[in-house]
């Protein structure tokens, strides 16, 4: 009864930070999905084959395995609001020098910094959201905090493709650099920890499962649950070219293709995170996965109606798993260690945000389509069920030896 009444009492001071966050956050994500629409052009420009497109893209993957732990250590060693005012710096640096790089090589140089401060930025988005939303509305949180990520998708690739189009793809990224430098300033005027978080940092502890993320084996086993986003990251970064070489289209359907996916997710994220407040988290993770793995296979439909909806459900159903993900990661440790699990669990993310583009851009070169990585993208999301239930099944029992504990004090 004591922590609801404190939840409610401290709501005024809680949606003040979530609002600055979710703005920060929509800056971070017009760029990171936003630009994919112009890869072909990069591509053309630099002279680069697919395998290298998946590369350039999939280098987010790299950068997430290497910096997400850094990350959430830093988000607890000097606090999340700063971590994450300086990750906002760094993707505006790598940006601005994606936008004049003259080859390749100092174009993924450029691209390797835009995505390590993205990473860094990204585990204290998190941390921040975790921090401040009280524990009974996180997946609701998570939701609207994915919906409005898939929002500034939405508005990022036609506004980075109308600018590329006018004025060079390089304009383009410039200007999702100034997006970058607007999210830091106003986090950063913004975002303040609620006076009652250390209550609830006090509350969450005596309901947490472990004392510190690192010696927690369901944390580290939910590095695995990077799979269910898998087929998103893939399918984001090369609908482009397999709208251009499969149908024969340019980058303006591809940018509305992937603008309608991420519609598609706005709505999908906030019904997802209502119903896992209200049911059950590990139950809508697992209708997720029942809906995600015929909407993989149908990746390699040669109509462009079916394709446009199964990309849709593939990104849309793989950003709601991702968000949820962090939701229950966030019961399972107590909150001074928050930092630490959302970089634990975004390593999953980091993982397969890479092996997914990397390896579909392999296949595309070694093949000549994209049948085989689509199939790849399918199977990834029928394991990706396999662990969720397997994970169920270890969270379950947790749950049940932590209520044995407790009845016993």
């Amino acid at each position: 009864m004591s922590e609801p009444n404190l939840d409610q009492r401290s709501a005024k001071q809680w949606i003040g930070p979530f609002s600055a966050t979710i703005f920060a956050m929509m800056t971070l994500q017009m760029s990171s999905l936003g630009f994919s629409p112009l890869l072909p052009e990069i591509q053309r420009d630099f002279g680069i084959n697919y395998s290298q497109v998946g590369l350039f893209s999939g280098i987010y993957g790299l950068a997430a395995i290497v910096f997400s732990i850094p990350g959430g250590m830093l988000a607890k060693r000097f606090g999340e609001k700063i971590v994450l005012y300086l990750g906002l710096l760094v993707v505006t640096l790598g940006l601005v020098l994606l936008s004049r790089s003259p080859n390749f090589a100092i174009g993924l140089s450029a691209r390797t910094i835009w995505i390590i401060g993205y990473r860094v930025a990204f585990v204290c988005v998190m941390t921040a959201i975790a921090h401040v939303v009280p524990s009974y509305r996180r997946s609701t949180a998570m939701g609207i905090l994915g919906a409005m990520s898939s929002f500034a998708s939405v508005i990022g690739a036609p506004f980075g493709t109308s600018i590329g189009v006018a004025f060079g793809w390089r304009n383009g990224i410039l200007a999702f650099a100034g997006m970058a430098l607007l999210g830091s300033i106003v986090f950063g005027i913004f975002y303040r920890t609620p006076e009652t978080t250390a209550q609830h940092s006090i509350l969450e502890h005596a309901y947490s499962f472990g004392a510190s993320a690192f010696s927690n084996p369901l944390v580290w086993s939910m590095v695995l649950l990077g799979l269910t986003n898998m087929g998103g990251f893939s399918a984001t970064f090369f609908v482009p070219s397999a709208v251009k070489t499969t149908f024969h289209l340019g980058p303006t359907v591809a940018a509305y293709i992937i603008s309608t996916s991420y519609v598609t997710a706005i709505f999908a994220n906030l019904l997802c995170g209502y119903l896992a407040d209200r049911l059950s988290r590990w139950g809508v993770m697992i209708g997720l996965m029942l809906l995600l793995i015929p909407a993989s296979f149908a990746m390699m439909a040669p109509n462009i109606v079916t394709f446009r909806v199964a990309t849709a459900l593939v990104i849309s159903l793989g950003l709601c798993a991702t968000n949820q993900i962090f939701a229950i990661a966030s019961e399972v440790t107590p909150a001074r260690e928050m930092g630490p699990v959302m970089g634990i669990v975004s390593l999953g993310g980091g993982i397969f945000g890479y092996v997914g583009p990397q390896t579909l851009g392999i296949l595309r070169d070694h093949t000549g389509s994209f049948t085989a990585g689509w199939y790849f993208v399918a199977f990834g999301a029928l394991i990706a069920l396999l662990v969720i239930l397997v994970l169920k099944r270890a969270a379950d029992k947790a749950q049940f030896s932590r209520m044995q504990v407790i009845r016993g004090a």
